[in-house]
């Protein structure tokens, strides 16, 4: 077996505390389908990865062979959501299996910090006999708790020599594994030497390799792909080059009926900065953003790397400010820069996600593992002229959630399933899968049922999701609402200095571009739906959330 052992170039002192929280009261769980070998789960979570961008769910624009194998040997949900468009607090739903306003977790400002003494799924995992590890990418406040093993990039990390937040002197140990008895409540900070992706995998299997092999495990992989600024592997910086993508339909929306929407700035050519984000690196006057990239993320690339990214953007970049395009060609030369970019990172994701499934199949432990993928969000590529998240419009609150499962003990379904889930429903799912009892404080439901056979889909309850976006004002200007959405209609309350009532009719206009709230013939429907929000505001306890 080759060794998955990565050089550590530099380290740096950091310190944290932590406490251990308290476990709420328990409900049941479904009996866990009886097997030679205990469940183990492989939670692979990547940062704003939309599913336009995946084969498996949209065939317009990349190819995502590994992904697509995960749902064609498992399956593919088809209506997949998040509580809340923002990468922290999404995670904090995933991990604590609650809405924000519940897990304290609201928005990404550290005057919301997440409580990591809380009750959380690798904690209950591993208080049933799991051993647990995490990755890559937390975005979350504080020491991670409930982990055997953890690796975290600080904030949202670096593309190229990534640093990573690990217990103190879990490196002194065949690079980065954590000797018994060290004292997980101080941290160090070590940079190591390559691409994040890579990395966040070799780190992985090294843990597969080390970990107890008596006992069952939970691995949590969390990708910095796709994140802005999409900072491609240099085997990928030729991919796509030659490729024109396709602008949406509604890459020219012009927000009628919307102000909420119109006020944004995530605006493809309005706020798509030429040199942060699409490397055009021979600015004459970069912006902020612009002399970041170039001072910080650019200028500490190692001097071979440079050179790579210099060879494909520096001809593009003086092309570019000899004759700038200008109107609704600048939109859409930004608009395939960003996709292209975009694409070649997604590249290096797929294949990493190869190197994983490959590894346990090496390992004969396919059989009795299930392979989750999913992101933290959607993400606009290019649909209403923009990029980013945050809305509660079907293109950040649809996520992709793939599953391959291990039909050996007893997962035998295949194929697209259809009924709403969303990502508050991880860790009951997880919890139940494990044959653990399920919290009674826990506000998602178990996607167990949905798994097992082929046929019929078994009615879970949910008629109707819940979503609150929170982080107003903040980057992209996105104003704060809360809404529903049934399987056919959405109704959202934009609230603040934008007081605006929206919903939509997905059947008859799925692109969200005309707001049907006052139209006569849609009242009955809208008071339902009123009643409808106000019922799930009061199951959730949100109906004083803010």
């Amino acid at each position: 077996m080759t060794s998955h052992k990565i050089l550590c170039v530099a380290g740096a002192l950091a310190s944290a505390v932590g406490t251990a929280g308290a476990q709420s009261a328990t409900k049941g769980a479904t009996k866990a389908t009886p097997g030679a070998r205990p469940l183990n789960i492989v939670y692979i979570m990547s940062d704003d990865h939309s599913y336009q961008m995946i084969s498996a769910y949209d065939q317009r624009y990349i190819s995502t062979p590994n992904i697509d194998a995960l749902a064609r040997e498992g399956v593919r949900f088809t209506e997949s959501f998040v509580a809340n468009s923002i990468s922290g607090p999404s995670r904090a739903c995933m991990l604590t299996g609650k809405h924000s306003h519940m897990n304290g977790k609201t928005n990404n400002e550290s005057s919301h910090q997440f409580n990591q003494s809380q009750q959380t799924l690798p904690k209950l995992l591993r208080a049933g006999g799991y051993q647990t590890a995490m990755i890559g990418k937390i975005h979350l406040d504080g020491v991670p708790q409930g982990f055997d093993h953890w690796a975290i990039l600080p904030g949202q990390g670096d593309y190229y020599d990534p640093a990573f937040i690990v217990p103190r002197g879990m490196h002194l140990k065949n690079g980065y594994s954590l000797p018994n008895g060290t004292d997980a409540s101080a941290t160090d900070t070590i940079r190591y030497h390559g691409y994040v992706t890579n990395i966040i995998t070799e780190m992985s299997l090294d843990w597969l390799e080390q970990r107890d092999k008596t006992k069952p495990f939970a691995l949590f992989i969390h990708h910095k792909a796709a994140h802005r600024d999409w900072m491609a592997d240099t085997v990928d910086l030729k991919a796509y080059e030659d490729r024109t993508f396709p602008t949406p339909e509604t890459f020219d929306d012009d927000y009628a009926g919307r102000p909420a929407a119109a006020a944004q700035e995530m605006s493809i050519l309005k706020d798509m900065d030429i040199t942060y984000d699409l490397k055009m690196r021979t600015n004459p006057n970069p912006s902020g953003l612009g002399k970041y990239y170039l001072h910080g993320i650019y200028g500490r690339l190692e001097e071979g790397i440079k050179a790579k990214f210099d060879s494909i953007y520096d001809p593009l970049s003086r092309a570019f400010f000899e004759a700038p395009p200008t109107g609704r060609a600048l939109a859409v030369w930004k608009y395939n820069r960003y996709m292209r970019d975009y694409a070649k990172v997604i590249n290096s994701l797929d294949r990493n996600i190869g190197r994983v499934v490959e590894y346990l199949r090496e390992h004969d432990l396919l059989d009795n593992t299930i392979i989750v993928y999913t992101s933290d969000q959607g993400f606009y590529m290019g649909e209403h002229g923009w990029f980013d998240k945050r809305f509660m419009y079907e293109e950040s609150m649809r996520t992709p959630l793939v599953m391959r499962l291990p039909a050996a003990l007893g997962y035998e379904r295949r194929g697209d399933v259809t009924t709403l889930v969303q990502n508050i429903d991880y860790a009951p799912t997880f919890l139940d899968m494990a044959g653990l009892p399920i919290p009674s404080d826990i506000q998602g439901i178990s996607l167990r049922r949905l798994l097992l056979k082929n046929g019929k889909e078994p009615d879970l309850g949910r008629k109707a999701l819940y979503y609150h976006f929170y982080e107003y004002p903040g980057e992209h200007a996105v104003r704060r609402h809360y809404g529903i959405r049934t399987t056919r209609y959405k109704l959202m309350h934009f609230y603040g200095d934008i007081d605006k009532w929206e919903m939509y009719d997905l059947k008859k206009d799925p692109n969200e571009l005309t707001n049907v709230f006052d139209d006569p013939s849609y009242a009955k429907v809208r008071r339902q739906l009123e009643r409808d929000l106000d019922g799930l505001r009061k199951y959730y306890k949100a109906e004083n959330a803010k």
